[in-house]
């Protein structure tokens, strides 16, 4: 089928517009190539550093030239349950690795934080941060110069994008992601939430809501809800860095060893080894269309609004320039064709099981509105990707995944729950913010109503439980960008302001901060840019102003007289009791560079605005 035309008219956008970026990177990577990994111009110290610790086999492939060496990134941790399977995929990949005639080494680890265990705890503001810490260690793993191809094994939240950026700073190597997949599935979400609000009412004791969040996370595996980690996975797969279906098989079973070999043997066949005419570097995957087709799959999954940071980082890291109004045009032509948690109460294992990833990267091709002609991993096309692996005889196989097994989780594109993905860009005089709306009631896309003024979320909490929120308001929590506290989610919010909306009242959230992949129903304005810290119109917001929400016209105004709005000064705010204690004042020098939220909320850019204009 052919190209939507508005899918075309924003990825054509996005090329010409990132042009002179693109150009750079692309002949920086070629540079690369054309020298080869250094493993074979390293001096003999330098060499024999690097396989002191190899045993013999491997040694005698690492002294010369002609075998694919496997550099292996890990996040490996077990205090998160998504890292605590890659435990044992070292071993599993050095020995998959010698079946196929080839070498592995660790080449370094990368933290990996939990934003489950620090949300709402000051942790979670080092939590944006940890991405470019993580792209940063990934680089200092790679920097020996001894490979020929990556795997990186990451799943969650900021460690995904991390760890693409620096994938895509060496963006001559091939790179394979390697999920671990999803927990099975545990306490019903249904069930989950309701325990959630009933103890922000009062109605459960802190036990019984430990009970129900432990029989939720209960084992090995990603977390079984659509937030960020899971749209990661969704992301990895319609931008084929993974395998074709790889994305949500359970750990430590059969089908996932298989599909580990299976991700091995590829690393090592698209090496640039003896002129490999499958050669395949990441920075050559990522393109201008594979980017787009990432916004699409977000847009068509309700993912996570993350991602409006991330992917926006990830596309400068391969000199692509991506704006949230690109966005905010493909969500509008892209149907919402999935249901789970937040966006409804199936998880991705009821999405997998009802079609996963192979269906809904079918049903998208069929409408014209990704791409097929990518560069993946696995070869030329997404046309692989339409098929479920599956294990024949011990084999590894793929199938044709057929129609929806659950159309109230999984539906074709031709029949959606909804014709429009969700994602819009608000602006107005509080600034430019952004807002998802998949799951947000109809009736609820245009707030307007007093601005009750915080500056930091626990004082939500505060007064919420003095019973001075039972009415229609705008929580206006300001002083969460990155620059004044590392820009941390607000999840805490949730069963809060979900209570309110549930008793009739009209609210809304308005943010410099973020609400993460676990955004549900209550209409959110986040990430809004210029942040308070910076002199932005947040800081002029005074209690009791009307603001006005309105995500269909896609506006966010605080409804004060021109003359005097123009005429206030921004507040400012006493940040110091959050720049120090738990590392927090070992991240000053990031704080002091970050940019801001609507350009990826980076420390650093892959190529300097010097360079890609003289380009």
């Amino acid at each position: 089928m052919s190209m939507h035309p508005v899918i075309e008219e924003v990825t054509q956008r996005i090329t010409e517009r990132s042009h002179p970026r693109r150009k750079v990177y692309l002949e920086r990577i070629a540079a690369a190539r054309d020298n080869g990994p250094k493993r074979r111009h390293l001096s003999c110290g330098n060499l024999a550093h690097g396989f002191a610790a190899c045993g013999a086999q491997d040694k005698d492939a690492l002294r010369g030239a002609a075998t694919p060496n496997l550099g292996i990134v890990t996040a490996y941790n077990d205090m998160l349950s998504a890292h605590q399977p890659y435990e044992r995929y070292p071993e599993l990949i050095r020995g998959f690795a010698r079946e196929a005639g080839v070498t592995a080494q660790v080449a370094g680890g990368v933290p990996a934080m939990c934003d489950g265990v620090t949300q709402g705890q000051a942790g979670m503001e080092l939590s944006l941060f940890s991405r470019d810490v993580i792209a940063l260690s990934a680089a200092v793993a790679l920097s020996h110069d001894m490979f020929d191809a990556a795997m990186f094994l990451g799943i969650c939240d900021k460690i995904v994008p991390g760890l693409m950026i620096a994938a895509l700073s060496f963006g001559h190597l091939p790179a394979v992601f390697v999920p671990s997949g999803p927990m099975p599935s545990g306490l019903p979400n249904e069930e989950k939430s309701r325990v959630r609000q009933q103890f922000a009412e009062g109605k459960a004791t802190r036990d019984e809501l430990l009970e129900a969040e432990a029989q939720s996370y209960h084992s090995p595996g990603t977390c079984t809800f659509y937030g960020t980690a899971n749209s990661n996975q969704m992301l990895m797969e319609i931008m084929g860095m993974h395998l074709p279906g790889s994305s949500f098989v359970n750990p430590d079973t059969p089908l996932r060893d298989a599909l580990t070999a299976a991700a091995v043997q590829r690393a090592a066949k698209i090496t640039a080894l003896d002129n490999n005419p499958d050669y395949t570097p990441v920075g050559h995957v990522i393109d201008e269309r594979t980017i787009v087709n990432g916004v699409v799959g977000l847009n068509s999954t309700g993912g996570s609004t993350n991602h409006l940071l991330h992917l926006v980082a990830i596309a400068a890291a391969a000199g692509i320039t991506l704006e949230l109004e690109d966005f905010d045009a493909i969500s509008r032509v892209t149907p919402l064709l999935t249901r789970v948690y937040p966006n409804g109460y199936a998880d991705i294992n009821h999405f997998h099981s009802a079609g996963g990833m192979p269906f809904l990267i079918g049903t998208l091709l069929d409408a014209g509105l990704l791409h097929g002609d990518v560069r993946t991993v696995w070869g030329q096309g997404l046309d692989a990707y339409r098929k479920t692996p599956v294990l024949e005889d011990g084999k590894l196989a793929w199938t044709d995944p057929g129609e929806s097994g659950n159309r109230n989780i999984l539906r074709p594109a031709s029949e959606p729950f909804q014709a429009e993905g969700g994602l819009r860009v608000l602006n107005g005089n509080l600034g430019r913010a952004a807002i998802k709306v998949s799951s947000v009631p109809e009736d609820r896309h245009v707030v307007e109503a007093p601005a009750v003024i915080f500056h930091d979320q626990d004082e939500v909490r505060g007064a919420f439980e003095r019973g001075e929120l039972d009415r229609d308001m705008v929580a206006v929590v300001r002083f969460q960008g990155p620059r004044a506290i590392g820009m941390p989610e607000l999840h805490k919010l949730t069963p809060t302001l979900g209570v309110l909306q549930a008793r009739g009242y009209r609210v809304a959230l308005v943010t410099d901060g973020r609400m993460s992949g676990a955004s549900g129903k209550i209409p959110a304005a986040i990430h809004v840019t210029p942040e308070a810290v910076d002199g932005g119109p947040l800081g002029k917001l005074r209690e009791g102003d009307m603001v006005r929400l309105d995500a269909d016209a896609g506006t966010l105004d605080a409804l004060v007289e021109a003359d005097e709005w123009d005429a206030r000064e921004p507040v400012k705010a006493d940040l110091a009791p959050h720049h120090h204690g738990l590392g927090r004042e070992l991240f000053a020098l990031m704080r002091n560079a970050v940019g801001g939220a609507d350009a990826g909320a980076g420390v650093f850019a892959t190529l300097d605005s010097h360079h890609a204009a003289d380009a």
